[in-house]
């Protein structure tokens, strides 16, 4: 019923509004004028009875325009509490001609408070204007969100994942306005799913903007340390190092995992056996090692780009340089165990194909011992089925001439498999 009535009020605020364009007296423009208004009234006293989810419902079936136009009579403070209700498409809608955000992208801002980060969620760009933010956190956000975001703040932000074709020293650089452009691969360590993800960094006027294209376990963390740590963070160029440090410590606990993990695996090599399906299953698991591997490699190797950047531009305070350098420390651990990594999975890749050898190599043997013996009785049954035998065998009957035969091919048999065994034991014994 709620619709219904919605749509009537639409339809004569439609209706009017042709009559005020086709209509040129000053007398009927006022009177279309009042009557527009009054609908828009009755619109907004039309809200204010129903409920949020009412709202929403009503909301998702407007075509656009009617939905621009409906918007605007909702009271204020009842618009983020709708907006949880209301279909993704509806969302975008309002997006796309409004300053608020899409319903896929996620936008934190981070401001301090006694020392420590209070984060505010941002669905629309005024939520902005009740905040300083230190750092100003973008994920899966589209060209739209971007750009209202930026415009609010000045700058233009990119997208992380068209910067990845550039060349890497392009990647560190400053504008002439104080800009600094950072783009760096940050670790995604799931099960199966090991790969580096583009993260943008733009640092201007003590703000620091992250985007990028989905959560990270780093970011979660820090967002939670400073938040839980009073002193963690002052600023934005010491949330962009602490995220460099995390970075670094999350790909210290994947390299952690990686130890573990060639651990087991080694356990299975060393056995004295090995199934070709155990040890197809041992070259998958070490594949996968060594992938996630590989990619720790890269992501510290640019993370020690991304700080040696900042130190050659000077562009750190005398505390921010010695954790910067302490950064660059612990990479220079990293790469000594990646290394030894390598090693280790190719030692471990090339005892499990050394495997895979000797069982196809026992099954040669196998078929090589079978081989062997009955040459000597095909030659023997060639014999045995040719004329000659049978007229040498005529004075005896068929049933006991053939069974004598065939015991004597299984003695032959027997003796040439004795031969073999007896020539392997001396082999062996030399």
């Amino acid at each position: 019923m709620s619709h219904k009535t919605v749509q009537e009020l639409l339809s004569k605020h439609r209706l009017a509004e042709d009559l005020l364009i086709n209509q040129a007296a000053p007398r009927h423009d006022q009177m279309d004028s009042s009557i527009q208004k009054q609908q828009m009234i009755e619109l907004s006293a039309l809200f204010a009875r129903l409920d949020a989810s009412e709202i929403a419902e009503i909301l998702d079936g407007l075509s656009p325009e009617d939905l621009l136009l409906v918007w605007g009579q909702i009271d204020e403070d009842r618009l983020d509490t709708i907006l949880d209700d209301v279909s993704d498409a509806t969302r975008d809608t309002l997006a796309s001609r409004s300053s608020y955000l899409g319903a896929v992208c996620v936008v934190n801002a981070f401001e301090l408070a006694q020392g420590r980060l209070s984060q505010t969620t941002i669905e629309s760009v005024e939520d902005l204007d009740e905040i300083k933010p230190i750092w100003v956190d973008l994920v899966g956000t589209t060209k739209a969100d971007r750009r209202k975001i930026g415009q609010y703040f000045g700058l233009e932000l990119p997208d992380p994942e068209d910067l990845t074709d550039i060349e890497s020293s392009a990647r560190f650089y400053v504008e002439e306005h104080g800009e600094i452009h950072l783009h760096s691969d940050f670790l995604l360590d799931r099960e199966g799913d090991s790969r580096n993800v583009p993260v943008a960094f733009i640092l201007f006027n003590d703000i620091l903007f992250s985007v990028r294209g989905e959560e990270l376990p780093v970011f979660r963390l820090q967002r939670l340390r400073a938040r839980i740590q009073a002193g963690y963070v002052s600023d934005g160029m010491g949330m962009l190092l602490d995220l460099y440090a995390a970075d670094v410590e999350y790909s210290a606990d994947s390299l952690e995992e990686i130890y573990s993990a060639l651990g087991q695996v080694g356990k299975q090599v060393l056995n004295k056996t090995m199934t070709d399906e155990e040890a197809a299953k041992i070259l998958a698991d070490i594949a996968e090692e060594e992938d996630l591997n590989g990619h720790i490699r890269r992501n510290v190797l640019d993370t020690r780009r991304a700080l040696t950047f900042l130190i050659r531009r000077k562009l750190l305070s005398v505390t921010q340089l010695e954790e910067a350098q302490q950064i660059l420390r612990d990479i220079e651990s990293l790469d000594g165990h990646t290394s030894f990594l390598f090693d280790k999975i190719n030692f471990l890749m090339d005892a499990t194909v050394g495997f895979i050898n000797i069982n196809q190599n026992r099954v040669l043997y196998r078929l090589t011992i079978l081989s062997v013996i009955f040459m000597p009785l095909n030659v023997i049954a060639g014999i045995g089925g040719m004329s000659e035998f049978s007229m040498m065998t005529k004075t005896i009957p068929w049933p006991v001439s053939y069974s004598i035969f065939t015991v004597g091919m299984l003695v032959v048999a027997w003796l040439t498999y004795v031969i073999l065994r007896l020539f392997e034991k001396r082999g062996v014994q030399r």
